[in-house]
């Protein structure tokens, strides 16, 4: 036997030499004997342009065959690639998705080739157009559908060092299941005449071949290649059990790893060999996860409790609410936008009210005082993505304030709705990169994180995944990442990694019935979780303060910039020293919220009669802007009634133009 197939071999081996040793076009003494000048100028030619599901496509030759690259919006870095070895519309559902991540995608027709070392030669020298011409990576993801599968493994196995990963669709890995049909398959007698013309082998031999995908495993699984294969139990074409589960058998068996997906079944008038696409999504992420240019070496979140409930009401019901709260980097296009996408998708049947409630410069004080108005006015919110990391740190916040903000957004979100799933992530800024080279974990991430490991919540430590990546070298943060608003690079950096997370979370069966969550005990007993915004209209004794209906702090000659929400719109503003006020409330914390700017003033205060303290309003980005800050002036109040009194103080920040102090809300924690 042994004899047999080195007969067998012989011939084709020296076939693929003569190809594969084919210098290049342009390289080399000449280009290959099954090439023609013409062809070669062909390839050369500039390609034309199309479109292909809203994205341009360029139709070229190589090798005399035609091919196409389909080129992204906007290239993700590195340039990450998708190779489709056949039928390129059939199922390019992940295609399409990787498109809107940044992915090229390409195919070059070797149809009626059936994976023959005249076709690889081909293979060979798209490759080199593609990263010669094109730039792109030097590791693609393979997809074989169908007959596609003896393309894909057999490329892989000649230059396993090449491949990132593999994805097959009801492949082909055994000649003799198809076309021949010696097994259960129904096989196609006129492939299987064409495939021994095109290998030019006898029967006999064909029944024998060596270069059967599974038969080419071992280079494969040698080089750590990750293979996805989704297969139909009902198959006839293509049955599993001949095909896919023989592969997945000996790949595990050499260490390799794969996973297989099953559908159940396919449709009938394809002899169960095709079927609407199950999870798209799925094949996505595992493409993105191991072809991306950037791969993560390792997961940067914790699932803790998970996100089952918000899977099963939007499965269970048919509609869903997100939201989204933080600061600048929630507020601004980029990582949301692509989140939102990526959860559309993957619940394609469920109708969604997305809620941006994110706020340049908030963290999760303001974020626990707004949250009945700016997540939850419209209803009980599902999914809450929540990140005050940033901002809790760059603004001062003391350690406390960073428990008692986090904690009251989720304490308050899990009160107006148990069944609210709520991800917490950390965004990274130089300090924080500065903090964990030395080893440390920066106060707000240990405040946070204790705040997710008591509640049961997923976290995302994209901080530490930054510091750690460039740290490996696989990107900086001045040319990739730019700052703590980060580029178009970094959006989509976030987004991976939170889609990782979600894959990750919504991965198996959903759970029948999601116990009841109780609440735990306070990690604080004064976290913020009865958080309110106050009508200014509950305000008395008004002496200096006037009542603006559409205040612009920049007014009289002011200047300073302006947030949305908080110019254009109602605020109590004093202006000299002696002015004051009094607000009467209930709760257990009193504060305001001001428009603080470059004439920000000094605020004199007690609570109750007690004795005067002060709070100065002017903050280190005030001299050029009218930041929006709250401040919490009694944090530790016993429940109940209690009487707030203000006034404006003699005395000022030395940076201050003024006195001023412009008051958007009061907020009152109950």
């Amino acid at each position: 036997m042994l004899d047999h197939m080195a007969r067998l071999l012989l011939p084709l081996q020296a076939l693929c030499l003569t190809l594969l040793l084919a210098p290049a076009a342009g390289q080399g003494s000449g280009p290959p004997q099954d090439l023609s000048a013409t062809q070669i100028a062909v390839e050369a030619a500039a390609p034309e342009r199309a479109l292909w599901h809203g994205h341009e496509r360029l139709d070229f030759e190589v090798a005399g065959k035609a091919a196409r690259l389909v080129v992204p919006a906007n290239p993700a870095p590195g340039r990450p690639w998708v190779w489709r070895a056949r039928f390129p519309d059939f199922h390019a559902e992940p295609d399409r998705i990787l498109l809107e991540r940044g992915f090229h995608v390409a195919h070059v027709d070797t149809a009626g080739m059936l994976g023959s070392p005249r076709a690889m030669a081909i293979w060979d020298r798209f490759y080199d157009h593609l990263r010669t011409e094109h730039r792109l990576a030097a590791k693609p993801a393979l997809e074989g559908v169908s007959r596609g599968g003896l393309f894909v493994y057999h490329w892989a196995s000649l230059h396993p060092g090449r491949v990132a990963c593999l994805y097959t669709d009801t492949a082909v890995c055994d000649i003799r299941s198809w076309p021949l049909g010696e097994g259960a398959g129904r096989g196609h007698a006129p492939t299987w005449a064409h495939l021994l013309r095109e290998l030019d082998l006898t029967e006999a031999e064909a029944r024998d071949y060596p270069l059967n995908p599974t038969e080419l495993l071992e280079p494969i699984a040698a080089a750590g290649v990750p293979i996805l294969a989704i297969v139909s139990l009902n198959d006839e074409i293509v049955p599993p059990e001949e095909n896919t589960f023989v592969v997945a058998e000996r790949y595990r068996g050499l260490g390799g790893d794969i996973e297989v997906m099953e559908v159940p079944e396919g449709t009938a008038a394809s002899g169960g060999h095709h079927f609407p696409h199950p999870d798209p999504l799925h094949p996505a992420d595992f493409m993105e996860r191991h072809a991306s240019a950037l791969p993560a070496a390792a997961d940067f979140f914790e699932l803790r409790g998970g996100l089952d409930r918000s899977r099963a009401r939007f499965e269970g019901t048919g509609r869903g609410r997100v939201a989204f709260l933080g600061g600048s980097i929630t507020h601004n296009p980029g990582w949301r936008d692509q989140v939102r996408a990526d959860i559309e998708a993957r619940f394609p049947g469920t109708e969604f009210e997305f809620i941006a409630a994110g706020i340049p410069s908030m963290g999760s004080t303001p974020g626990a005082f707004r949250m009945a108005r700016d997540v939850f006015s419209g209803g009980p919110v599902d999914l809450l993505f929540q990140e005050a990391a940033v901002n809790d740190s760059t603004n001062g916040r003391s350690p406390e304030e960073m428990t008692r903000g986090e904690e009251g957004i989720v304490r308050h979100a899990r009160t107006l709705n148990p069944d609210v799933d709520v991800v917490l992530m950390h965004f990274v800024d130089p300090a924080k990169m500065r903090t964990l080279r030395s080893g440390r974990t920066p106060v707000v991430i240990e405040r946070h994180e204790e705040v997710a490991e008591a509640y049961g919540l997923p976290s995302l430590d994209l901080a530490r995944e930054v510091t750690e990546r460039i740290d490996a070298g696989q990107f900086t943060w001045k040319e990739d990442f730019r700052d703590l608003h980060p580029s178009p690079f970094g959006q989509r950096l976030y987004a991976a990694s939170m889609r990782r997370l979600l894959s990750a979370a919504w991965a198996g069966p959903v759970a029948e019935r999601a116990p009841a969550r109780d609440l735990p005990a306070r990690l604080d007993p004064h976290s913020y979780d009865g958080g309110e915004l106050i009508e200014l209209g509950q305000a008395e004794a008004l002496s200096g303060f006037d009542r603006v209906e559409r205040c612009d702090p920049r007014a009289d000659g002011v200047g300073g910039g302006v947030r949305a929400g908080f110019h254009g719109v109602p605020m109590l503003v004093g202006a000299e020293p002696g002015a004051a006020l009094s607000l009467p409330f209930e709760g257990r914390a009193v504060g305001v919220w001001v428009a603080a700017g470059p004439d920000a003033g000094t605020l004199d205060y007690r609570v109750d009669g007690g004795p005067w303290m002060q709070r100065d309003l002017f903050t280190r980005w005030s001299g050029g802007l009218h930041l929006p800050w709250v401040h919490v002036l009694s944090a530790e109040l016993e429940p109940g009634p209690h009487r707030l009194d203000l006034r404006i103080a003699e005395a000022r920040n030395e940076r201050s133009r003024g006195h001023a102090a412009r008051i958007v809300h009061f907020v009152v924690n109950r």
